[in-house]
């Protein structure tokens, strides 16, 4: 099968939407499927055309966002080269610029258009209102969502039972709605992959005692991510145990105010900020903690959890639809409901080594649910199915006209 995978983000972004495209091209190719990539040059405004031509980098104008871009909606010179790949089906992975450009070229040449959706946006509306007009933003991003994924998309896919749930009780959604989790690559966390040797050099280089608890957090460092409640929580866990320390891997907006915050607490020598990570090396970072934390809600499926599970490490996380589809009390990790809740739970695990060897060991097992391969198979069972309806819709507009024309 021909995959055309329209996406926003994309390496070297890092993410959780283009790590899931990347293990997205990575599990079809493996699978025998041959997969092109329609994205964003991150570097200018024009198009970029690499890969042997199966990757078209469409120039764009940054948002103000992260490190986002925003493309046109059609490229005459990209349509040339897409018309050439002979697309048998269009993934797309966001609901603005490229997705609306992959919502055009599937229309033009009458390819079935199979949608992910990856992001909460009403988590996101402060970054553009900063407070204003909360409501009425709430109200158009739900109505550009459900234009996107109810009214164009062949088929739609969620990667949580969360995000279900927003489509089918609260938008009302009448269409097949797939839940398929993002996959990944398992075997790169593993603990055997790397020496200790290697984990030891790399904990020293972050001036981690080889005795020190460590507690980690990875992910975009912003509001939405509630890490001033692992901080806050920090503070009152250093105060019986000061060989605890929380590593905070990643960037973003907030970064200074999290480093004030850190040493408004008093806890600047317990909580360790080391940057973004490139893709190459995060593997090895996962081996530095003993827990793997997170305070977010606003996740669609957090695969930073799957990923730690990888590595055996468990998870507290907080106490969220989506993360209660993989994190369970007592047996892979813990969920919490507050910060006094957060620090009970880390205080269970600092004092409980058995407990802890357990939850690492079945944190493995599940992992290996979220296998590469599982998730190719899933996704070219959604591809058919769109191939299926897109024929039969079209028998049917042969046999009684086309109503639009």
């Amino acid at each position: 099968m021909r995959v055309g995978l329209f996406t926003d983000a994309y390496t070297p972004l890092v993410n959780g939407v283009s790590t899931s495209v990347m293990m997205l091209k990575t599990a079809l190719e493996k699978a025998g499927h041959q997969v092109f990539i329609v994205t964003v040059n991150y570097d200018g405004f024009g198009n970029v055309v690499e890969n042997d031509g199966k990757l078209i980098r469409l120039g764009g104008v940054p948002t103000g966002i992260y490190e986002t871009r925003l493309t046109s909606v059609y490229s005459v010179r990209a349509i040339k080269k897409i018309k050439k790949w002979k697309l048998d089906v269009i993934h797309s992975h966001t609901e603005f610029g490229v997705g609306t450009f992959g919502r055009f070229v599937a229309k033009q040449f009458n390819i079935p258009l199979v949608h992910t959706y990856h992001t909460m946006y009403e988590d996101y509306i402060y970054y553009i209102t900063h407070g204003y007009f909360d409501g009425l933003s709430k109200k158009l991003v739900e109505y550009f969502t459900l234009f996107y994924c109810d009214k164009t998309a062949t088929e739609l896919i969620v990667v949580s039972k969360k995000a279900y749930s927003l489509f089918k009780d609260k938008y009302n959604v009448n269409k097949n709605i797939h839940i398929i989790p993002t996959g990944i690559e398992i075997e790169s966390f593993f603990k055997k992959n790397f020496t200790k040797k290697a984990v030891l050099d790399l904990r020293v280089s972050y001036g981690l005692d080889r005795d020190d608890f460590v507690i980690l957090f990875v992910g975009r460092v912003a509001t939405e991510k509630s890490i001033d409640v692992l901080i806050e929580g920090q503070k009152e866990i250093v105060k019986k145990y000061p060989h605890v320390k929380l590593v905070i891997m990643g960037d973003g907006p907030d970064m200074e105010k999290l480093k004030e915050l850190t040493n408004k607490l008093k806890v600047d020598k317990n909580v360790i900020f080391i940057g973004k990570v490139e893709l190459h090396n995060r593997f090895i970072h996962y081996q530095l903690p003993d827990v793997f934390a997170t305070a977010s809600r606003s996740e669609t499926q957090g695969l930073t959890v799957i990923e730690s599970m990888a590595a055996s490490v468990p998870v507290v996380a907080a106490d969220d639809d989506n993360f209660k589809e993989v994190v369970v009390d007592d047996l892979n990790g813990y969920l919490f409901s507050d910060k006094k809740d957060y620090v009970k739970k880390i205080e269970i695990l600092i004092n409980d080594k058995e407990k802890l060897s357990f939850l690492s060991k079945q944190a493995l097992i599940t992992a290996k649910k979220h296998d590469i391969r599982h998730y190719a198979d899933d996704m070219v069972e959604v591809y058919n199915c769109a191939l299926k309806n897109m024929k039969k819709s079209n028998l049917l507009d042969k046999m009684f006209g086309d109503k639009n024309e």
